[in-house]
């Protein structure tokens, strides 16, 4: 995978010297071992967005791995806190001495990227030092619009795409994301035993976090992950009802939707027994195909 991605710098003419510089190399080693899919999307951007684009996302990864680095939710709302004050010197020209926070000056700067969306990323994340299983699905995919779909609207300004159905497109993109996230992340939860499901499809099922926190491969639990991945693809159909009317550039920042899908087919494929083997190693063709869809610019 990693001569994959030296082939995609090379063929999309990646501008090497962006590689060099310590803050930039951290940033980097970051994205690519805690969101590779991302960082895939990434070199797959527009050259004048694709900086941009790795600091927006990992940007998003520092603020994901608070909750399991802190041993105490008041350390972990001070991390937070940190944040909320370097969007606001970002905004004032003066970035903490911190190597995301400098790159995504950068981007902020290169790209007038509003400063609402990185502060609603931030305050959204806070509730998961909350560390409680969703209530129902709508609090879910509100959590997923806030996030996900937040850093999408950032990533479409990178681009400079302006656009009702692109932004349309991309909520319910974001939603689709989280949900699927939610769902990948539960044998890595489980396994800690933790349970973030949304309460009312377990309830509904008859389905308890035990259940989940055992490995159970039930049917009972397999209609909760049915349930949930199949409201994942429903935002993707959403969202592709729009691709007639997004602006072909907008297609750079839905590149996840093939992330997306892969999981979605291969949990299918599983009979939506999320503790399968096969889910939990990542698809070797998942690169390749990411490619062919930036190629294609469709979504």
């Amino acid at each position: 995978m990693h001569s994959f991605c030296m082939n995609i710098i090379r063929s999309r003419s990646i501008n090497l010297s962006w590689f060099s510089g310590t803050k930039f190399i951290v940033l980097l080693l970051l994205l690519r071992s805690r969101d590779y899919d991302g960082f895939v999307c990434s070199l797959l951007l527009p050259e004048e967005a694709r900086c941009s684009s790795m600091a927006l996302r990992a940007f998003n990864v520092e603020l994901a791995q608070v909750k399991d680095s802190v041993s105490q939710k008041t350390i972990g709302l001070m991390r937070m806190q940190f944040w909320k004050t370097a969007i606001e010197e970002m905004y004032r020209d003066d970035p903490p001495n911190q190597p995301v926070s400098a790159q995504l000056w950068r981007a902020v700067k290169k790209h007038c990227l509003t400063k609402r969306w990185l502060l609603r990323i931030i305050t959204e994340r806070e509730k998961d030092l909350e560390d409680r299983a969703y209530r129902n699905l709508q609090e879910l995919e509100v959590y997923a619009e806030n996030t996900q779909s937040s850093l999408i609207y950032l990533l479409l300004e990178c681009l400079g795409v302006t656009d009702v159905h692109a932004d349309h497109a991309a909520s319910h993109i974001g939603k689709a994301q989280g949900i699927v996230t939610c769902l990948r992340a539960t044998p890595y939860h489980s396994s800690r035993r933790k349970v973030y499901l949304p309460m009312d499809i377990c309830m509904l099922h008859g389905a308890s976090q035990e259940d989940f926190i055992r490995g159970s491969r039930e049917q009972n639990v397999r209609d909760v992950v049915y349930d949930i991945a199949s409201q994942a693809h429903v935002h993707l159909q959403h969202a592709r009802s729009f691709s007639k009317s997004v602006p072909a550039a907008a297609s750079p920042a839905f590149l996840q939707t093939v992330v997306l899908d892969d999981y979605l087919q291969r949990v299918r494929r599983a009979d939506f027994d999320v503790f399968h083997p096969s889910l939990q190693t990542r698809n070797p063709l998942l690169p390749l195909q990411l490619y062919l869809s930036s190629w294609k610019k469709t979504y």
